[in-house]
């Protein structure tokens, strides 16, 4: 494993502890989109990334034991580690009690599926990188989105809201699993605050 294998690996342990909050306006990776100050009306139950886990999983109760510092680059131990940290995040537990409820959830897009300009489906993660420049996050942590229509204009790793009925539906996207999937009823650009 490479020096950025294990940085990766270290810092995607991090993330998903909620340990590394960064400045929105820097979208560095890792970094969370912060709840608005006043929640929005609608039709939808706001909601974070943090609601979608059952509240007595722990992700990283497979990893309390490791001193990841003490890995080096090369370490056979530590690309054990990532496949083991992959095998109990893609099995991730759902909340089964947020299938079929209305939300909407802020995060950041991975175009999935294309016809040509026009983006059909979608994965919506927690943090900025995520499935691109650090692993996967857990299943749980991951939603499969499809659009009612076609859209334009969708970048990697832009900032939504979106909202829609949420159901619990594991699958594997090609670039990490997913535990729900939602059909999106709307989607808004999340607007960052500048200083």
């Amino acid at each position: 494993m490479n020096s950025p294998q294990l940085t990766s690996l270290c810092l995607a342990l991090l993330l998903i502890t909620g340990a590394n909050s960064l400045p929105a306006q820097d979208q560095r990776i890792g970094e969370r989109l912060k709840p608005p100050a006043t929640p929005t009306r609608t039709a939808y139950r706001e909601m974070q990334w943090e609601e979608l886990q059952p509240r007595d999983w722990d992700p990283m109760a497979a990893f309390k034991h490791l001193d990841l510092n003490r890995l080096k680059d090369g370490d056979p131990r530590a690309q054990a580690l990532l496949e083991k940290m992959r095998t109990a995040w893609d099995a991730a537990p759902v909340e089964p009690r947020l299938a079929g409820k209305r939300i909407r959830i802020p995060g950041f897009i991975i175009p999935l599926e294309r016809q040509g300009d026009q983006i059909l489906e979608l994965l919506l993660v927690p943090y900025f990188g995520a499935c691109i420049h650090t692993p996967p996050p857990p299943a749980n942590q991951a939603i499969h989105v499809l659009l009612a229509k076609p859209m334009r204009g969708l970048q990697m790793m832009d900032a939504f809201w979106i909202s829609g009925t949420l159901q619990i539906a594991r699958g594997d996207s090609g670039i990490g699993v997913y535990g729900y999937r939602m059909q999106a009823d709307a989607l808004e650009r999340y607007l960052f605050k500048r200083p």
